[in-house]
C-alpha cells in the first residue's frame, strides 16, 4: 500500500473538478497547482459516459464551458479546443450554440490532457474518506483510502462525483440483469445482441428517459418499446429568456441570501427549467418518429401518459409491472423483458458525503457561499462540495452554467485560507 500526501484532492474528474483544476492552474500559484490531484475512477474522461449517443446534444451553450465566463482569454475554452482540432469553421457553420454531447465530452478530455501542473490519476476509486484530527479534535485534513489499497492524505478535499442514481423502491425486487438506470445505459445495452426481440419498458418523462426510448430503436432494432410517463404527457423545458436569467452566476448570491422557504419555492417554480422536461427540438423529433410509425409501420413504440408503476416482479421468467392508470384508477399488468429507469438521481447528498459527515459528527451538512462544508472555525482542513448544493445555491448548481464562476469561488476560498485571511460569507 502506497501513501501519498497532497494539498488539494478532488474526487471525480468531471466538468466541475476539471473547471476547478483549470482555475487553479491559471491562479498563478504554482505551489497550489503542483499540490493538486484529481481522482477519476474510469480510464479516461467522458461526460455523461453512458448517454453519449451520436445525436445527443448539450442543452447548454458552449459559451458556458469550463472557463469562458470566468476568463474568456483562457487557452482552455471550447472554441480553442475546436481551433486546435481544425473544426472551428465547420462548427461555426452549424449555426448552433449547442454542441453534440460527444464533442463536449471530447473537449473535457482535451482539457484534462492539457493540464500542465494539476495531476489526474485514472482508474482510482475512493472507497472511504476519514477525517484526520488534531490534538484538540479539530479537522486538520483527510485520509482517502482507494479501492486498490493506496492511501492519499490531503489538507483540502473537493467532492465532485455527482449524486447517486435513484432507483424507486417499487423496483427493488427486480434482479439487476433486468434493470438499467440511465447512468448505465450504453454500457449495459451493449451487452444485449442487436437482433434480440426485447420487450423494453422505459420509466420516466424527462430527457434521459426520452433519449433511452429513442436510442433503443437503433441499439435494439427488433425491440418493442413502451415509455411510461406519470404526467399528462411529455413536455419541453421552460426556455424563457427571463427565466433563464436565474441561471446567471450572479443569481447565486441572491438565492443564497434568501430565506430557506423562499429558496424552496424558487426551486419548485424552476423545476421545469431542468427537470421533468425535454429539449424542444428533441421532443419534436420523438413525436415525428412516432407519427411515422403510425402512418408507415411497423408501430413498435408507445408512450403511455398518466401511468405509474405500483408493483414490479419476475414471474415465469418475465418481468411483470403493475400499471395504475391515474385517470381511471384501474391497475393492469404489463409483461416485458427489460426495465430502463430515467428516474434521475437521489436528491440527498451523495452516500460518500453522508458517510463522511457521520465520521466527522455532523448531523446536517451545511455549506458556505464558497461551497465549503461548515466544520467550525478551528478546522484547518476543509471539504468542498460541487454540484449537490441546489437547496442553498440554486438549481444551476448541478449544471454546467455556473462551473466557471464556482471554480473561482472555491479557488478564492482556498487561497484566502492558505494566506490566513477571512473569506466572509461570500467569495469574490
Amino acid at each position: 500500500m502506497a501513501v501519498r500526501e497532497v494539498g488539494v484532492l478532488a474526487i471525480g474528474a468531471g466538468p466541475a473538478n476539471l473547471a476547478l483544476a483549470v482555475a487553479i492552474e491559471e491562479s498563478g500559484s504554482a505551489e497550489l497547482a503542483d499540490g493538486t490531484l484529481l481522482l477519476e475512477q474510469s480510464p479516461d474522461v467522458k461526460w455523461q459516459r453512458d448517454l453519449l449517443m451520436p445525436w445527443a446534444r448539450s442543452q447548454v451553450s458552449f459559451l458556458k464551458d469550463l472557463v469562458t465566463l470566468r476568463n474568456p482569454s483562457s487557452r482552455f475554452t471550447f472554441l480553442n479546443f475546436l481551433h486546435e482540432h481544425g473544426r472551428l469553421d465547420e462548427f461555426v457553420n452549424l449555426g448552433t450554440f449547442h454542441p453534440f454531447r460527444w464533442e463536449f465530452s471530447d473537449y473535457l478530455q482535451w482539457v484534462a490532457k492539457s493540464l500542465e501542473r494539476v495531476e489526474i490519476r485514472y482508474g482510482a476509486r475512493a472507497a472511504q474518506v476519514d477525517p484526520v484530527c488534531g490534538a484538540d479534535g479539530s479537522v486538520s485534513g483527510w485520509s482517502v483510502l482507494l479501492t486498490d489499497g493506496d492511501e492519499i492524505r490531503c489538507r483540502d478535499l473537493v467532492v465532485g462525483g455527482g449524486r447517486d442514481p435513484r432507483v424507486p423502491e417499487v423496483f427493488s425486487a427486480l434482479p439487476a440483469d433486468r434493470l438499467i438506470h440511465s447512468a448505465q445505459y450504453r454500457t449495459r445495452i451493449a451487452g444485449i445482441a442487436r437482433d434480440e426481440p426485447v420487450r423494453a419498458v422505459v420509466v420516466g418523462g424527462a430527457q434521459s428517459a426520452a433519449e433511452m426510448f429513442y436510442a433503443l430503436h437503433e441499439n435494439l432494432p427488433q425491440s418493442r418499446v413502451t415509455m411510461l410517463v406519470r404526467s399528462i404527457g411529455l413536455q419541453t423545458y421552460q426556455t424563457s429568456k427571463f427565466v433563464n436569467e436565474l441561471f446567471f452566476p450572479s443569481f447565486v448570491d441572491e438565492f443564497y441570501d434568501s430565506p430557506p422557504e423562499v429558496r424552496a419555492q424558487l426551486l419548485d417554480e424552476m423545476r421545469f427549467t431542468n427537470y421533468a422536461g425535454l429539449a424542444p427540438p428533441f421532443l419534436d423529433e420523438l413525436y415525428t418518429m412516432l407519427y411515422r410509425q403510425k402512418a408507415l409501420g411497423p408501430q413498435r413504440s408507445e408512450v403511455r401518459a398518466m401511468t405509474e408503476v405500483v408493483g414490479a416482479r419476475v414471474e415465469d421468467g418475465e418481468v411483470v409491472l403493475d400499471l395504475r392508470d391515474r385517470l381511471s384508477g384501474k391497475t393492469e399488468p404489463l409483461r416485458c423483458d427489460l426495465v430502463l429507469l430515467g428516474t434521475g438521481y437521489d436528491p440527498r447528498k451523495p452516500a460518500l458525503v453522508r458517510e463522511l459527515a457521520a465520521r466527522v459528527g455532523i448531523e446536517a451538512v451545511e455549506v458556505s457561499r464558497a461551497h465549503r462544508v461548515e466544520l467550525g472555525e478551528s478546522a484547518w482542513g476543509a471539504v468542498y462540495l460541487q454540484g449537490v448544493n441546489e437547496e442553498t445555491h440554486g438549481i444551476a448548481d448541478s449544471l454546467i452554467s455556473v462551473l466557471a464562476h464556482r471554480s473561482q469561488d472555491i479557488l478564492t476560498d482556498l487561497l484566502a485560507r492558505r494566506a490566513g485571511g477571512s473569506t466572509g460569507s461570500r467569495s469574490a
